[in-house]
């Protein structure tokens, strides 16, 4: 395990803490909603990206100068931000003091949007910005310059790995307990379909009878068009038997501890990565409730070990913002069968 320390004084910043793949849902949560903790206790990820001030509006930057920061399509503003930010949740934090004229937020709480807000104890140098305010998981990122990683002294702990994903523990179900959907699977969807539109060019797809179809048809159907020669669509990964023939594109997982999606040996096929936790759960569904294989339970007999799974209202719907972020990060946005999503992009920024 690691801790950081401010590259100034060398004050200690963060309990002892082990790196974890960024999650998919780290900039997408939900409007006018109070988030827990974007991280688990004592872990850490880092963001490869550009985030954060100072930012760019895209007509300024340039497409030229936006692709050099990751942008492909345009967009409102292009963050020129530093890369490589280390996220922790807010209670690994430590020695670490709110800087007060840097405190702006919505109306919850901060959002960082004056740069780094929490300076080290030790010296006093802004090394760090807390971000809670509503619509953002509640998160302390570590900038990368001003802060040095060193090992804690204490045992390592086991790296995350592929066999973590059939455990059950890991499988992340769609419905909150409130009974309303999961905001990370609507960010998970929304990532999906964008990484969809890339591979297949805005083809048409299969999904597989079962869960998936189960869950993501609905998403899929409302973002790709109909029609024939679709794409066929099959899971894949740790603990599923090879599908055979392989489909077109595989929806497999990204790796826990990298972030790097699955493939199977010497496959350089098309594959599309999904959350995790969110794949876990296809792959493997819970147990479901033993019914009569024939007939109907006696009458007056009731049962209360395998209630019914939570369903909302409402049909689960992609996070819009989680699929524009993506697919605007993705080359493939400029090949020419997406022009008119492309086009699509241009439009809303000349007009906002």
């Amino acid at each position: 395990m690691d801790v950081f320390v401010c590259a100034g004084c060398g004050t200690e910043l963060t309990a002892p803490v082990s790196r974890v793949a960024l999650p998919v849902h780290t900039h997408h949560g939900g409007w006018e909603e109070l988030h827990p903790p974007l991280m688990e206790p004592a872990t850490y990820a880092v963001e490869p990206r550009p985030t954060g001030p100072p930012w760019r509006r895209w007509q300024e930057a340039g497409a030229d100068a936006a692709a050099r920061q990751g942008v492909f399509a345009p967009v409102y503003s292009v963050s020129f931000g530093a890369r490589n930010r280390i996220v922790i949740a807010p209670g690994d934090s430590r020695s670490l003091t709110l800087i007060p004229d840097r405190c702006e937020g919505y109306c919850r709480g901060v959002d960082g949007r004056a740069g780094p807000n929490l300076a080290c104890e030790g010296c006093g140098h802004a090394v760090a910005t807390r971000v809670d305010d509503c619509g953002m998981w509640q998160t302390v990122w570590l900038e990368p310059d001003a802060v040095v990683r060193r090992p804690s002294g204490l045992p390592a702990a086991p790296l995350p790995c592929w066999d973590d994903l059939e455990r059950p523990e890991h499988r992340v179900p769609p419905v909150e307990p409130d009974g309303s959907w999961s905001r990370r699977w609507e960010a998970a969807v929304g990532v999906v379909l964008a990484h969809l539109v890339a591979v297949t060019e805005d083809r048409p797809v299969d999904l597989p009878a079962g869960p998936v179809a189960e869950w993501l048809g609905r998403a899929v159907g409302g973002c790709l068009p109909p029609g024939p020669g679709a794409l066929s669509v099959g899971p894949a990964g740790p603990g599923l038997p090879p599908p055979l023939p392989r489909p077109d594109i595989l929806l497999v997982p990204r790796h826990p501890l990298t972030g790097a999606p699955w493939r199977p040996a010497g496959d350089e096929g098309a594959v599309v990565p999904l959350d995790s936790g969110v794949w876990a759960y296809l792959a493997h569904p819970e147990e479901t409730s033993p019914l009569p294989a024939t007939g109907v339970l006696p009458e007056g007999v009731l049962r209360d070990d395998y209630p019914l799974p939570p369903r909302p209202r409402a049909l689960l719907t992609p996070h819009k913002e989680a699929f524009d972020y993506t697919l605007v990060r993705l080359p493939a946005i400029l090949l020419p069968r997406l022009q008119r999503r492309l086009d699509a992009y241009g439009r809303a920024v000349t007009t906002a």
